[in-house]
């Protein structure tokens, strides 16, 4: 069983942290991103995992120099030139050899989806391609998918404009296609499967979608990113996960409180780190308080310093002493 993995993106909402790591190398918990995804298809029987690469592809190859990944063997397919989606899926597909029918899903997805069930049901739906479906509250950022008694998606609206979306139910990136797709996918420039191709397979009635409520999160803004970690603290996706790598030292005049904190990280006296994410090898400086705030691996927090309401703080960055920010981003946005 195959799965192409799209992993290509800027990861721009996601900056300053993905201006020297792409976004699915980022940790979750003490794994990466890209770990806890393919981790997921090889539960459901996947073997071989083609990653569709573009922005920062040594990073990949740097992190699985053996070319494996959760137990899984990895292939890598290096795109020439940005291909959006549908011509990403192509490209990996070909670069592998892919003649069969395979899953493709989207790399900055977390989700606890019945993958199995999913490739049941496209079995015996009999269509093209079937689509995971979640439920969300605000469907006008996502695709919206209708679907019929049967299953058979009667329309794909890509981002409708807030209170015209038929149905709250949205493309959750993932699927099952059959080979037959890449007829519809030129072999040449950007193609998007969201805009282009799925539209496409509906009017030949051939898509189909399947309803799953099953945890779902995508991970690409700091919002949802942190979001992540802390349902993985809170139990939220099973048994609560340690949020503290047995490495990292905390004063015991320290106060960490619902976050995550990565291997070799310090955190100083008197400091106070609550709902946030500090990745590996950085320091908190005495007294400092962070708050829903993401720091960046081997960065430094001055003494006395507050973050919160969602700063960012970039990898092996220094923040002086007394350091004040709320909603900040370091470094700053004028120098991306």
């Amino acid at each position: 069983m195959l799965a192409v993995v799209l992993v290509g993106g800027f990861g721009t909402r996601l900056r300053p942290l993905t201006l020297s790591k792409p976004k699915q190398m980022l940790p979750v918990g003490q794994v990466t991103m890209l770990e806890r995804v393919v981790a997921k298809l090889a539960a459901a029987g996947v073997t071989q995992v083609i990653l569709s690469l573009g922005y920062q592809p040594d990073a990949f190859l740097e992190e699985f120099p053996d070319g494996m990944c959760a137990g899984v063997n990895m292939h890598y397919a290096v795109e020439p030139e940005p291909l959006d989606t549908a011509g990403a899926i192509r490209f990996a597909a070909n670069h592998a050899g892919i003649t069969e029918r395979f899953f493709a899903v989207n790399g900055d997805v977390l989700t606890d989806l019945d993958l199995a069930g999913l490739w049941a049901a496209h079995e015996s739906f009999g269509g093209e391609a079937t689509l995971a479906l979640t439920p969300v509250e605000d469907p006008s950022r996502y695709g919206v998918v209708p679907i019929d008694s049967a299953g058979r998606v009667e329309a794909f609206i890509e981002k409708p404009p807030a209170g015209t979306a038929p149905s709250n139910w949205i493309n959750a990136g993932t699927y099952v296609l059959e080979p037959s797709i890449f007829d519809r996918i030129p072999a040449n420039g950007r193609v998007s499967i969201e805009r282009e191709t799925f539209p496409a397979i509906v009017a030949d009635k051939a898509l189909y979608g399947m309803h799953s409520d099953a945890y779902w999160i995508d991970a690409g803004t700091p919002e949802a990113y942190l979001q992540a970690h802390l349902d993985l603290i809170d139990g939220v996706r099973g048994a609560p996960e340690e949020c503290v790598d047995s490495s990292a030292t905390v004063h015991s005049d320290a106060v960490v409180s619902r976050s995550m904190i990565g291997p070799g990280v310090h955190i100083e006296a008197g400091a106070q780190v609550v709902d946030s994410v500090v990745m590996s090898n950085c320091r908190v400086g005495a007294g400092a308080q962070i708050s829903r705030s993401i720091l960046g691996g081997g960065c430094s927090v001055g003494e006395s310093s507050s973050l919160s309401d969602l700063s960012i703080v970039g990898f092996d960055q220094d923040l002086g002493a007394g350091t004040v920010s709320v909603g900040g981003r370091f470094p700053s946005p004028e120098t991306w």
